[in-house]
């Protein structure tokens, strides 16, 4: 593929990145505003269906499906993204919430996108530049800056430790999301939106936990299919671009996203702490756009099922002539060659 090429997927990675980082960012100053009419858990399982419905919609709607659909070996995955992404995760945060302030929770859920980064690279084989660590962390530094400045910091050891297990297990599920990144990302994200949301619900009813009801309910469906549903598909196919660390770093723009949001729903004006670690997310985000990794690298055989069009990396015939993109399972032959490229499922390789 040709470097102009190379340079549109990417910014099209970049731009799904902090589209979602945008959407899901804007859930929490929303979701503000409705949990005196909820419990923090029931309004998570609501905004979660909200999501699914709105994805289910959308599934229907759909004229053409032109990406790959899902397989029964994906399920172990979806599986384990729904428990640990969906359940688990927003569970330990909450049980976390209980025992710390609220500061200290923003400022450890930073963690989500350290683990996702150390996960990816440590684990799963993606790879990161120098530069483009120090610009991750730059990211991710911003954004514990512009927690900081939120409320008084307080929590104990067993709160950090519930905290911290969310993250790490949002972490995974970043990871495990990437695996699935060249499925077709509405039905990913439906059949988690909507297993989550399930599983919330239920957890919430049996705890006594008050539902929503009225215009709060329609409301919290409205912003769980924006800023969760939504946010959720962008994340996918930022996620099959750029693979999960560079994602992550984009993605942790959301804390500033969501102080901006507060600042025109709730009329105040913007803290210091804001301005600075936005300064600081905007120059990390700006050096991994500006980053390029380039090198002699080989693709082994491979044979998989995704959307592609026939470039460099997909040279194939058809019996009949297709439209692209298109997707069908296709085989990959071993292949030696140098252009930009970033961690996603066609460069996993030594370094």
């Amino acid at each position: 593929m040709a470097d102009g090429g190379e340079s549109g997927e990417r910014l099209a990675g970049v731009s799904a990145g902090l589209a979602a980082a945008a959407l899901f960012g804007s859930s929490a100053p929303f979701a503000k505003l409705l949990l005196p009419e909820a419990s923090a858990l029931a309004l998570s399982a609501i905004l979660y269906l909200g999501a699914g419905a709105a994805l289910s919609l959308w599934s229907v709607a759909r004229r053409e499906r032109v990406e790959a659909g899902l397989r029964r070996a994906d399920w172990p995955l979806l599986l384990g993204v729904i428990f640990l992404g969906g359940i688990t995760g927003p569970v330990l945060m909450l049980l976390g919430l209980e025992r710390m302030s609220a500061l200290s929770v923003a400022l450890m859920l930073n963690l989500e996108a350290a683990f996702t980064i150390l996960l990816a690279v440590g684990l799963f084989g993606e790879h990161l530049g120098g530069l483009e660590a120090l610009a991750a962390a730059a990211v991710i530094c911003g954004a514990a800056i512009v927690g900081f400045g939120s409320g008084k910091l307080h929590g104990d050891l067993a709160g950090a430790a519930e905290v911290a297990g969310a993250c790490l297990a949002w972490g995974v599920d970043n990871n495990l999301s990437q695996r699935l990144s060249l499925r077709d990302p509405v039905a990913v994200a439906h059949i988690k939106t909507l297993g989550a949301g399930a599983c919330t619900l239920a957890i919430a009813l049996a705890l006594g936990y008050r539902i929503p009801a009225g215009a709060a309910l329609g409301e919290a469906f409205a912003v769980g299919a924006l800023c969760y549903g939504a946010s959720l598909v962008l994340d996918m196919k930022a996620l099959r671009i750029l693979g999960a660390a560079r994602e992550a770093a984009f993605f942790a723009t959301a804390p500033f996203i969501g102080a901006i949001v507060a600042v025109f729903l709730f009329g105040r004006a913007p803290r210091i702490s804001e301005w600075t670690g936005g300064a600081l997310m905007a120059v990390g985000v700006a050096l991994l756009m500006r980053e390029r990794h380039a090198h002699l690298h080989t693709h082994q055989e491979l044979e998989h099922d995704h959307l592609h069009v026939h470039d460099e990396h997909h040279w194939h015939t058809h019996r009949e002539p297709a439209a692209e993109p298109h997707s069908h399972p296709h085989r990959h032959a071993p292949l030696t060659h140098d252009h930009p490229h970033v961690s996603d499922l066609h460069h996993r390789h030594v370094h």
